[in-house]
């Protein structure tokens, strides 16, 4: 039997959405009104048991839904009644921080305020951006335990000692909190904090003693988790939900079949599980990190009894630490001989990746990852055993360590414990034989040289998030919905099915933007003779053609796919339009956009000269934008290993990977990129691109005709 949206649900949504409309004096958008319709519709399917869990099939509805829609409040609205009704927590996700303020400081109060709905709310953020008060008292009573600790770290940012400066900081810190004046996150500090300064006071699950520390009632981390097992909504990011995941799920956030997710920006989260499910060495990094890991071992040795239980573990460990710093020696000499490098200057580095062809490794090299599997797992099952002594110890449950001594011990040994593990999980991936049936995993080498020595990187990551995502997500959640003002590319979700795993059963939906493109903007394609694919000429013809199209509006963004053709137009520009002109490279983000708002509002002209960053979650209205120009047609940089190696295995499916990926992929940032122009239904402008490809090629007039309606003016020769 099908379930259906029950009446008394229907009306409560209705209701909500007409009463929001008539606080706030809106009229309701077409592209708002299917949107609430869908998700109510859907979510209205799902079949319960007696106990409240999920029993029909993944429910996943994907919605694209361009800039004006009004997203927050039509996927919110269906989905609070819907979650209340069922008791579930929804989770709202984004990839930016901006949005992340935006629905918990304004949206989510705003539909609170003027739906007559009734929801708690609150932020979800992870460890990381939380103090760790143990740690923290640490660093001020014992600085030699913790500079020991920060040596085993150096090569990621640790400083060995701590000036004064910090002292006085940490000091204020655990004085602000006792007064609570300071709630021990990071968003909350009142000032700048150097991240080195930050990252040796926190934590992460494997270093946190939990209920064990001393200091766990007063634990900002846990306090704030109490909060989470409030609220009716969590607000926070694909990361911290992907990290959840890694974990089994359940760990951060509620347990997926509790939750109904809400992934805004979800056109992210395919690159999200990929980069959260990929693992990585630096080999000559990773056997120094084991000497010093090695001797520090030995110093906790030295202060116990021979005849400790966690003495006795700790002498096993050192002829384990020894051997894998002799096969790391030996791994490095092997990969050198099977790989080719090419060579080439990247900054002040030689950089070269060597990609293992169809992700396929050697005999050679399995026997040998075989070895630094074995090894690494052996020390880390070594060092679990000492680490769970140590919990016992903190329970007061094992002789010769004291409580306080144990509580010590614990995050340190915990650090080292979880790097074994990741190195384990490496290692393993490059003795596995990948399914036939399935993407295999992209696995390569990258070699760099530079003043402090060269290094050899190991890589090993999934080419596709698809069977991650659908395993530990979409089948798992009791639902989930997408969002996003680029999902489909060239009319159909063909890719974002490819890349994200949505089961086939899921709705996916196009809803109409409230823009009239084609009378709010124009796109033209001016006459060129250059192909962009000849470097230097095309560069040469920005240099011509920009001058005279800057100077047509007030606010205008300029975006190229290259940083170094950037640089080379701006240089070869006057000096006087150069003082016009706002170079990415030369401020932060949010600087860029400051400067440039503040020159607009003084009435001067103002031209943001930038990268793909700048093609998502800029906002310029109005005269801040009234004119894109684009250098050419956003094609991927082609040197990326995961790309490469999707790119390898369609091919050898038969399929096209250039209309499969390259395309599409092209199509999107193309999308995005137009899309900074409109951003209220009162915007026009213009969007000049500057890559007649789109005219004369036949992908190219697939890619125009994916781009929203806008009035085309194709100058002819």
């Amino acid at each position: 039997m099908t379930a259906v949206l029950e009446e008394k649900h229907k009306k409560a949504i209705q209701k909500a959405y007409s009463m929001f409309l008539e606080k706030k004096s809106l009229k309701a958008r077409s592209g708002q009104k299917q949107m609430i319709a869908e998700l109510a519709r859907e979510l209205g399917k799902i079949q319960k048991d007696d106990k409240g869990v999920r029993v029909s099939a993944p429910s996943v509805t994907v919605i694209e839904a361009g800039t004006g829609t009004g997203k927050t409040v039509a996927y919110s609205i269906p989905s609070i009644v819907m979650a209340q009704a069922s008791r579930k927590t929804v989770v709202i996700s984004t990839a930016t921080v901006t949005l992340q303020e935006q629905i918990i400081s304004k949206d989510l109060p705003d539909i609170l305020n003027n739906t007559g709905m009734t929801f708690s709310f609150t932020l979800a953020k992870g460890r990381g951006r939380y103090a760790c008060l143990s740690k923290l008292d640490r660093l001020l009573q014992e600085e030699k335990a913790t500079a020991s600790l920060a040596s085993l770290f150096a090569e990621e940012g640790f400083s060995l000692e701590q000036d004064s400066t910090d002292r006085a900081l940490y000091q204020n810190m655990l004085e602000k909190f006792a007064a609570s004046q300071w709630q021990g996150d990071r968003d909350s500090w009142p000032d700048a904090l150097d991240d080195n300064q930050w990252r040796i006071i926190t934590t992460d699950h494997a270093q946190c003693s939990g209920r064990h520390c001393s200091y766990f009632s007063q634990c900002p981390f846990y306090n704030a988790r109490a909060d989470l097992e409030r609220a009716d909504i969590i607000v926070t990011n694909h990361d911290l939900v992907m990290a959840d995941l890694v974990l089994g799920g359940g760990a951060i956030l509620p347990a997926p079949k509790n939750c109904v997710y809400i992934f805004d920006e979800g056109h992210h989260l395919p690159d999200k599980a990929i980069n959260h499910f990929a693992c990585h060495s630096r080999l000559k990094a990773t056997a120094s990190w084991l000497d010093k890991a090695g001797k520090y071992l030995q110093k906790v040795l030295a202060q116990h009894e021979p005849s400790n239980d966690i003495a006795k573990r700790l002498q096993q460990i050192q002829p384990e630490f020894e051997a894998l710093i002799t096969q790391l020696n030996h791994t490095r000499q092997l990969l050198h001989s099977i790989a080719h490098f090419e060579p080439r200057v990247q900054g002040n580095a030689q950089v070269a990746i060597y990609r293992l062809p169809n992700g396929i490794v050697p005999d050679v090299v399995i026997d040998q990852a075989n070895l630094l599997k074995t090894g690494f797992s052996k020390a880390g099952n070594l060092l679990e055993k000492v680490s769970k002594l140590l919990n016992d110890a903190m329970d007061g449950d094992v002789p010769g360590i004291e409580r306080w001594q144990a509580e010590q011990l614990f995050p340190e040994i915990g650090s080292i414990v979880v790097r074994l593990q990741n190195q384990f999980q490496l290692w393993q991936s490059y003795t596995e034989r990948d399914a036939t049936d399935k993407p295999p995993c992209g696995r390569w080498l990258k070699w760099s040289e530079n003043a402090f020595g060269e290094e050899l990187e190991v890589f090993s990551s999934p080419i596709l998030s698809a069977s991650t995502l659908n395993e530990r997500l979409w089948a798992p959640c009791y639902a989930a919905i997408v969002t996003s003002a680029t999902l489909s590319a060239l009319g159909h979700f063909d890719r974002y099915r490819m890349r994200s795993g949505i089961p086939i059963e899921s709705r996916c939906v196009i809803v109409p933007s409230p823009f009239e493109h084609d009378r709010a903007a124009l796109l033209v394609v001016p006459a060129m003779d250059t192909d962009p694919r000849e470097t230097q000429e095309h560069t040469n013809v920005l240099i011509e053609r920009i001058p005279e199209l800057i100077n047509q509006q007030q606010g205008t963004l300029v975006l190229f796919s290259s940083r170094r053709q950037m640089n080379d137009v701006y240089e070869g520009l006057s000096v006087e339009l150069q003082d016009s002109i706002l170079l990415q490279d030369d401020y932060s983000r949010q600087q860029l956009l400051k400067l440039h708002r503040k020159h607009i509002d003084q009435g001067d002209s103002s031209t943001l000269f930038g990268l793909a960053s700048l093609t998502e979650g800029i906002d310029l209205p109005g005269s801040y934008c009234e004119h894109v120009i684009i250098a050419r047609i956003p094609f991927a940089v082609p040197d990326n290993p995961v790309e490469a190696a999707l790119a390898e295995w369609l091919e050898a499916q038969g399929g096209n990977p250039f209309m499969e990926i390259t395309v599409p992929d092209a199509a999107i940032r193309l999308v995005q990129a137009c899309g900074r122009l409109l951003r209220t239904e009162q915007d026009t402008g213009q969007i000049t691109l500057l890559d007649r490809r789109v005219v004369t090629k036949r992908y190219g007039k697939i890619i125009l005709d994916s781009l929203p309606p806008f009035s085309r003016k194709i100058e002819r020769h």
